[in-house]
Protein backbone atom coordinates (compact mmCIF):
# COMPACT_ATOMS: atom_id res chain seq x y z
CA UNK A 1 0.00 0.00 0.00
CA UNK A 2 1.31 3.45 -1.05
CA UNK A 3 1.71 6.15 1.41
CA UNK A 4 -1.03 8.95 0.68
CA UNK A 5 -0.29 11.98 2.66
CA UNK A 6 -2.88 14.45 3.96
CA UNK A 7 -3.02 17.84 2.54
CA UNK A 8 -4.24 20.78 3.88
CA UNK A 9 -5.01 23.55 0.77
CA UNK A 10 -7.26 26.54 0.26
CA UNK A 11 -10.12 25.80 -2.69
CA UNK A 12 -9.69 29.23 -4.61
CA UNK A 13 -13.19 27.68 -6.62
CA UNK A 14 -14.73 26.81 -3.29
CA UNK A 15 -13.55 29.46 -1.15
CA UNK A 16 -13.10 27.02 1.50
CA UNK A 17 -10.24 24.71 2.90
CA UNK A 18 -10.17 21.11 2.23
CA UNK A 19 -8.06 17.86 3.17
CA UNK A 20 -6.54 16.18 0.27
CA UNK A 21 -5.09 13.07 0.12
CA UNK A 22 -1.72 12.83 -2.18
CA UNK A 23 -2.79 11.95 -5.93
CA UNK A 24 -6.60 11.76 -5.18
CA UNK A 25 -8.55 14.99 -6.52
CA UNK A 26 -11.28 14.52 -4.49
CA UNK A 27 -11.36 16.31 -1.19
CA UNK A 28 -11.98 14.16 1.91
CA UNK A 29 -13.17 17.05 3.84
CA UNK A 30 -14.23 20.89 3.27
CA UNK A 31 -14.49 23.48 5.74
CA UNK A 32 -15.01 27.37 6.06
CA UNK A 33 -11.86 28.14 8.53
CA UNK A 34 -8.18 26.84 7.95
CA UNK A 35 -8.55 25.88 11.63
CA UNK A 36 -10.66 23.25 11.72
CA UNK A 37 -9.52 22.06 8.33
CA UNK A 38 -6.02 21.25 10.20
CA UNK A 39 -7.75 19.44 12.78
CA UNK A 40 -9.68 17.32 10.93
CA UNK A 41 -6.49 17.02 8.55
CA UNK A 42 -4.53 15.74 11.88
CA UNK A 43 -7.53 13.41 12.88
CA UNK A 44 -7.01 12.29 9.65
CA UNK A 45 -3.26 11.76 9.35
CA UNK A 46 -2.85 10.25 13.00
CA UNK A 47 -5.65 7.84 11.71
CA UNK A 48 -3.69 6.53 8.82
CA UNK A 49 -0.05 6.80 10.05
CA UNK A 50 0.80 9.39 7.58
CA UNK A 51 2.42 13.05 7.21
CA UNK A 52 -0.12 15.93 7.53
CA UNK A 53 0.95 18.56 5.03
CA UNK A 54 -0.57 22.34 5.57
CA UNK A 55 -0.25 25.09 2.75
CA UNK A 56 -0.48 28.74 3.25
CA UNK A 57 -3.74 30.35 1.26
CA UNK A 58 -1.51 31.33 -1.65
CA UNK A 59 -0.10 27.35 -1.99
CA UNK A 60 3.41 27.09 -0.39
CA UNK A 61 3.86 24.61 2.48
CA UNK A 62 3.78 26.34 5.73
CA UNK A 63 4.49 23.33 7.54
CA UNK A 64 4.44 19.51 7.77
CA UNK A 65 3.78 16.90 10.82
CA UNK A 66 4.53 13.53 10.71
CA UNK A 67 2.40 10.70 12.53
CA UNK A 68 4.09 7.61 11.42
CA UNK A 69 7.09 5.82 9.97
CA UNK A 70 9.58 7.88 11.24
CA UNK A 71 12.96 6.09 12.53
CA UNK A 72 14.10 7.36 15.51
CA UNK A 73 16.77 8.08 15.70
CA UNK A 74 16.94 9.38 11.90
CA UNK A 75 19.06 7.06 10.07
CA UNK A 76 22.42 9.02 8.71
Amino acid sequence: MAVRNIHTVFDRGKKRWVNKQQNNPRPLSSHLTKETAVGEGRRIAKRNKVEHIIHYQAGPIQRRNSYGNDPFPPKN
